[in-house]
């Protein structure tokens, strides 16, 4: 059984809808994606993704996914990840999250 996370646990994170503008694979990588994605902010956001073996960078590219923002940054493969996408997982089976309806760059996931 999964570990409980209590509704203060959730609003603890930032979820926001963005889409990937830049997909490339991350040289020396066999997996990793550097993703830029625009999340309604200034700057488009890096993010790593082990996603080489479901999808092709140009499948990538347009896609409207959440995004975790306020995910402590990490060093992956040398390089920094400033969020993560979120995705279902099953066996050797990985599909993005997206949205139903169009929606603007920044809407808050609640």
């Amino acid at each position: 059984m999964p570990e409980e996370a209590s509704y203060k646990d959730f609003k603890k994170l930032d979820i926001r809808i963005g889409t990937i503008k830049i997909c490339e694979k991350v040289e020396g990588s066999d997996k990793l994606y550097r993703l830029k994605v625009d999340c309604g902010e200034d700057e488009l956001r890096q993010i790593l993704s082990s996603l080489v073996d479901y999808y092709s960078a140009e499948e990538l590219v347009g896609k409207v996914i959440p995004v975790i923002v306020n995910l402590k940054p990490a060093k992956i493969f040398g390089e920094m990840s400033y969020g993560m996408l979120l995705a279902a997982e099953i066996d050797d089976k990985c599909v993005l999250l997206t949205t139903d309806k169009p929606i603007e760059n920044g809407a808050k996931i609640t």
